[in-house]
Formats: C-alpha cells, structure tokens, sequence
C-alpha cells in the first residue's frame, strides 16, 4: 500500500479515475512507462484481468479498478511486454500499446482540416503498420466531439476500457497503435460522447473490408496482393480523346446478373470468367457497376452505402475486384463506378450521429434530411467531410483503376428545396433554392480527378435543366464530363408506349431533344431506374402483340444507338428480358434460347460494332456538325430521318438513318440525301437475323438527281414496319 500511497500516484489519482472511467482524452500520458525522477512508473488498464506482469515485475492493483501498477528503479524497454491471467485462467502476453506513439503527419491533419486532403484512407482508419520492428495495427478517427474514443473488437472482448485512443488535439483525430493485432481482424470504435455522456459502437468511416451483412464490423485490410496488369491501358486511357470516341455502357447489377446454382452471389473471379467475354462479345465499350460499396441492404442495390472505402463482401475480396478490374482491362473494356456522395443512410453503426453530434449531415433538420428516401444529406460545408468525399473518390481510381464515376442524385445535392414543401427548405445566404456549398464540392471533384487521373470520366445523374452541368468549372461550369439525358430518356420512353396509331400525335417527344441536344456532354440512357417499381421491363413496355412488341423494341435500340449521345443500357435489355428486374435473383437467361429474344441481342451487337466502328456515329456527338435532320416533319407518317457525319468530311460521305415507328411497311418511301451515286444498306432491324420480317433495301439503291427536302438527290427505300435502316454511300470519301 505504501506504492499505492506514494505522492506521484497521489498527483496522478484524477486522470486514474478518469481512465478508469473511460473518459480520458490522453491515455498515452498516463499508461505505458513513464520516468519520474530516478523510478520508472508503469501503468496499464486490463479490464478482467485476475493478475499482471510488466516484464518480469509483478503488478499491483489501483484499488477497485482494472488498472495495475508497478514501480521500479530498473530501466525498463521500450516497449516492455505485459504479461496477464484473463477471467478465463488464459495466460496472454502483449506489447505495452502505450509504449508506442501514434505516428500521423502535422501536414495530413492540416490538410484534412482544410479541406483538401485527397489521400485520407492512406493514414485514416486502420493499417498494417511496423514500429521498431513490431507489427501491428494502427487505428485513427475522426470524431471531434467525442470525449473518449476506444478500438474494441474480439480481440479485447469488445471492451472499450482495453484500448482507448489518444486525441491529437483540436484536429478532431484519435490514434492508437495497438501491437501484435494482424490483417482480417474484427473491429469497430466505440465513442462516448462529451456532452451526453452516451456511448456509441461505430464500424470505421474509412474501413478497408467490412464483414458480410447483416454483421456490421469493419476488417482491417491486408496488404494488397494483387499486381495490376494494365499499365499499356491505364496509358491508352491517359491520352485517349474521350469527348470523340465511342462510349457504350453495360450498366451492371452484380448482385443479380447471375446467381450460383444454390442462389449466392458470384464471386468477382466467377464473374471476370463469365461477364467481361459476354460484355466483350456484345461490343460494349465499358461496364457501369451499381454502387458496389459496402452496404447493409440489399434492397438499396448499393444506393445506400455505409462504407465508402470498403468493396462489398458479398462478391470476396478487394483484390477480387482488382483481378476483375484488371481483366476487364485486359481484355479492353473500361468499368465505371457508380458512387454516392448524396446521401448516406441512418444506420446506428454508420455515419449518422457518428460521434453523438451532426457530424457528416447537417446540423439543420430541414437540410440534413432526404424526405423521400429516409437518408441524410452530407454537410458540404465542413472541410472534414469534403476531404472524406473527395478522398472516396479518388481511393476507387487510385487503388482500383476505375476508368470513371457516374455521380448518383446530383439533382438533390444542387437544390436546398430538392423534394420538398416551398416552407420545409432553408434558403442560402442569397435567399435562393441552390445548395451553394455543393456546387464548390462538385467543382471541386471534378477538378481533382480530371487533374489527377487523366482520362477517367464523371458522369453526371441530373435530371433538371441545371446549366452547364458538362461544362469546364473555369467557364462556370460543374466540370462533369458528361450527363444523363433524362430529358431524352422520359421523351423516348413516352413515345414508345404510345398505340403506334397515335404516335403521330406524339411525334415531338422524338424530335425535341435536338432542341437541346449540344447544351451538354449527353449520355442517353436506359438504366435499372426505368425497370423497377412497377414500370415494366424495356420489352414489356412496348404496345402491341408479341412479333411487334419485339420490333419496338429492336426500334428503340436503333433510334438510341443512331440518335447522338453516348449509350447506357441496364443489363438485361440486350436480350428483352420480360419481366421488371428483381434484385434477389439472377437475369432470367432461359430467354435467350428463344429465336426472338436472341435476335434483339444480335441487333444490339451490331449495334455496338457499328457504333464503334463508323466515326460518323461517335466522333461528333456532342457537336452539331455531326447531325442533320432531313426529315423531322412527318408525323401523319410516323418517319424520321437524319444524316450521320464525321469531321471534316464531304457531305456527301453522312450515313443516313431512316426510321419507321408504325406498324406499316412505308413502299418507295423518299428521303434526300447529299450523294448522286449508289447507297448500301448496312444495317436493318427488320432483318431475319435479328427475327424481323426481312424487308428492306437488300440491293444496291442508287440516289435519282431530284432535289427532296432541300437536298439535291433523293432514294426510294422501302421502310419495313417498326424498325430503322442505316445506309451508306458505297463510293465513300475517306
């Protein structure tokens, strides 16, 4: 008792009880080994713990307390060894976790704190790490209101009294070494907050690998294993002129594309060796991957996200996704990520409330809610929360070689009132509607990842008539690359469920989008949103019995692919699959078989190599010099045709698209064209190989020197029912 007694454990008696307490904010000034005159004065917490031994020196217990004590004149290591009796009778031994100081630069906090960290999940959340030789893991977080924060897992029988973390002031930051701790180990953060003394259990916002849902705890991420493959396409991908190049989207559900024999998820290998060769076979150019981040509920598809530096378990491991990536690569296709800086859901373990206080959302009810979907809004005004989204966005391209993002729910970050009563939203300090903190986040992005990976695109999910979504950030612009044309897509969509007999009342949903076409970098698309929640499949979607259902949509396949855009179409359509998309199952693949489904996939695949392969259908897209309408007007007909064209070529080289929306063969049907000479047809969506009635222009049609919608020669085709044809002139100027 006379130890127990002495003046120094007297002085220190305050910060034991606080330690003690589990509300300590530096438990590295107090445990571990620490000089005091000529003594050493070793201090360690064990919760459960029937005895101890630093070294070899028996311990003594603080009385009522879990903290044990020893004294001596002898120099101690640096890093002594506690050896203990557990409440089992186990015997364990382990480095002293506070003979070893947190290591975190100055330079990385100050930069989190400012906002313009971009590499944060390199020192945040939980490493791999070596000090003086000994292994071990290093755990930090950011939660600035907490008043203690502990690392707790199996390995400390989730007791936060075991591992409490040092502050590191007014950062925010907490850090902890915690020795002898390996790759693939359990673990979360519990937080006790300083002002209402609650205590939270929190998974790690910058967790690596997360457990299998429903199990909520982050996994400290071995190194990784993977060598990438790709550097001849990441170069490619760096000099590659994307604004003229084809672009052709396979948006994937990987949950559901396919399922295993007993209904598991596939793994990543298992879907590099069947998706990429049947996406390759289809000739898309990329993959567009729903959110694959770590999420609790399958029922979201991804849309709600819990871990925004963690690749869903469900599919194995994160070097998994890099063979998958890396073989995508391989094999030429790029993968899009489709990310979610929106919202976040409300999950306990998660980001809500993360440290007792409105942390990552808004303070403000009124602007830390979405509504409609139950999840919170990222408060973009905290740098903090900048540096997590920013630094997302630049782990996926950085450690993963994704080629690009596609940014979910833009619309809802742009506009305060997004979704909501004129009386329910807070205006900005100018008295508008407008989000102004998230327009400089999405600036911001989009300036960071065009500078730092060249090549990679961001792709913008907008759906209002925001102006210069698609446009450089120097010119007032957000910086996206490009946008979803949902304009095009609600128009198209229309039409097409339209009885074929009053399309011709209709015939400006067709026809409007080239009104606006070249206000943005469009991408036209056809997603998982426009199959789900009673709204039908794209085929089911079609009037009609089931030849013409078929045609229409074989119709609507080539309008997309000819009309200018880049291309996005959600898996499923390539075959017209019958049914909404149902997440729990796989793709029903059994329609393939069918003569009728398989010829809508081969009118997709020749689609695509069309697209891919004739300039005139990609190179100038976003341009107005690469469209001509020559006939817009014909609605009592239900006819459209334009011209194709690529830069800098004679007028004379455009490939013609004509286009035949009812039911009704169009005989000796004339269009101008700019060519007096012979025209061939290369594409029909009528044809018998893709199960049409095979009507068309099979032989050579040779233009008649008669002017026709105010082009000096004109064709006679024959336009089959319920489809388009696509030809070129045979003495082309290359």
């Amino acid at each position: 008792m006379t130890l127990l007694k002495s003046d120094i454990l007297s002085q220190l008696e305050p910060d034991l009880r606080r330690i003690a307490a589990g509300r300590h904010h530096d438990p590295h000034a107090l445990l571990g080994v620490h000089q005091h005159g000529s003594s050493s004065l070793a201090i360690a917490q064990l919760p459960q713990a029937q005895s101890m031994q630093i070294e070899d020196l028996a311990a003594t217990r603080w009385p009522g307390s879990d903290i044990f004590v020893v004294r001596t004149r002898r120099k101690l290591p640096k890093h002594p060894t506690l050896r203990w009796t557990d409440a089992r009778g186990q015997s364990v031994e382990q480095s002293d976790a506070y003979s070893f100081e947190p290591e975190v630069s100055a330079d990385n906090l100050a930069r989190f704190a400012a906002g313009r960290e971009q590499d944060a999940w390199r020192w945040l959340g939980a490493h791999l790490y070596r000090i003086d030789g000994i292994a071990g893991v290093q755990f930090s977080v950011w939660a600035p209101n907490a008043e203690r924060v502990s690392v707790v897992g199996p390995f400390c029988h989730w007791d936060g009294r075991r591992f409490p973390m040092r502050s590191l002031g007014a950062s925010g930051v907490w850090a902890v070494f915690i020795p002898g701790l390996a790759a693939n180990e359990v673990y979360k953060f519990e937080i006790r907050h300083r002002d209402s003394g609650l205590v939270f259990l929190k998974s790690d916002p910058y967790a690596r690998a997360t457990e299998l849902r429903p199990a909520t705890a982050s996994v400290v991420a071995p190194t990784r294993g993977h060598d990438w493959r790709d550097a001849a396409w990441l170069t490619a991908r760096s000099q590659r002129d994307w604004l003229h190049a084809p672009l052709s989207i396979y948006e994937v559900h990987a949950g559901s594309w396919r399922r295993g024999p007993d209904g598991r998820f596939l793994t990543w290998r298992e879907l590099a060796a069947a998706l990429i060769p049947y996406v390759c076979k289809l000739g898309f150019t990329h993959l567009e991957l729903l959110p694959i981040t770590e999420h609790p509920l399958d029922d979201s598809w991804g849309y709600q996200t819990t871990g925004y530096f963690s690749p869903t378990s469900r599919h194995g491991s994160a070097d998994d996704l890099r063979f998958f990536i890396d073989e995508c690569h391989l094999a030429g296709l790029g993968v899009l990520l489709d990310w979610v800086p929106a919202h976040f859901p409300r999950d306990a373990h998660a980001l809500a409330s993360f440290d007792g206080s409105k942390l990552y959302e808004y303070e403000d009810p009124r602007r830390a809610e979405h509504q409609d979907w139950g999840t919170l809004i990222f408060n973009y005004e905290r740098h903090e929360v900048r540096s997590f989204l920013i630094s997302s966005a630049c782990y996926w391209l950085d450690e993963f070689h994704f080629d690009g993002l596609r940014v979910d729910a833009v619309a809802s970050m742009l506009y305060l009132d997004f979704s909501r009563r004129k009386d329910a939203f807070v205006p900005n300090k100018h008295g508008g509607n407008t989000n102004l903190e998230a327009i400089d986040f999405l600036r911001e992005l989009n300036t960071v990842v065009h500078g730092r990976f060249p090549g990679v695109v961001v792709c913008a999910e907008e759906s209002t008539d925001w102006p210069l979504v698609s446009r450089p950030t120097d010119v007032g612009g957000l910086g996206f690359s490009m946008k979803w044309n949902m304009g095009w897509m609600h128009d198209t969509l229309a039409y097409f469920k339209e009885d074929p007999l009053f399309r011709q009342h209709h015939h400006h949903k067709l026809t409007f989008a080239m009104m606006y076409a070249y206000s943005e970098n469009f991408i036209l698309p056809l997603s998982h949103d426009e199959i789900v929640h009673l709204k039908k499949s794209l085929l089911d979607k079609m009037p009609g019995d089931d030849w013409q259902r078929g045609a229409n949509l074989r119709l609507l396949l080539a309008w997309m692919w000819t009309f200018p855009g880049k291309k996005l179409l959600f898996m499923g359509g390539e075959f017209g699959q019958d049914s909404e998309w149902d997440f729990r199952v796989g793709l029903p693949w059994h329609l393939i078989d069918r003569k009728s489904n398989a010829g809508i996939s081969r009118l997709l695949e020749d689609l695509n190599h069309l697209y891919r392969d004739d300039p005139r259908l990609h190179e100038l897209e976003f341009e107005p010099q690469g469209f001509r309408w020559i006939d817009c007007d014909d609605r009592m007909h239900s006819v459209l045709a334009f011209q194709r064209l690529r830069r800098g070529a004679d007028a004379a080289d455009a490939l013609i698209v004509a286009l035949n929306f009812t039911p009704v063969p169009r005989a000796a049907h004339r269009v101008g064209v700019p060519f007096h000479g012979e025209y061939r047809e290369v594409l029909n969506s009528d044809s018998e190989r893709y199960c049409g009635s095979n009507l068309g222009n099979l032989a050579v049609v040779r233009a008649r020197s008669e002017p026709a919608m105010g082009l000096p020669y004109c064709l006679d085709l024959l336009l089959p029912p319920l489809a388009a044809i696509v030809l070129t002139p045979i003495q082309e100027r290359h």
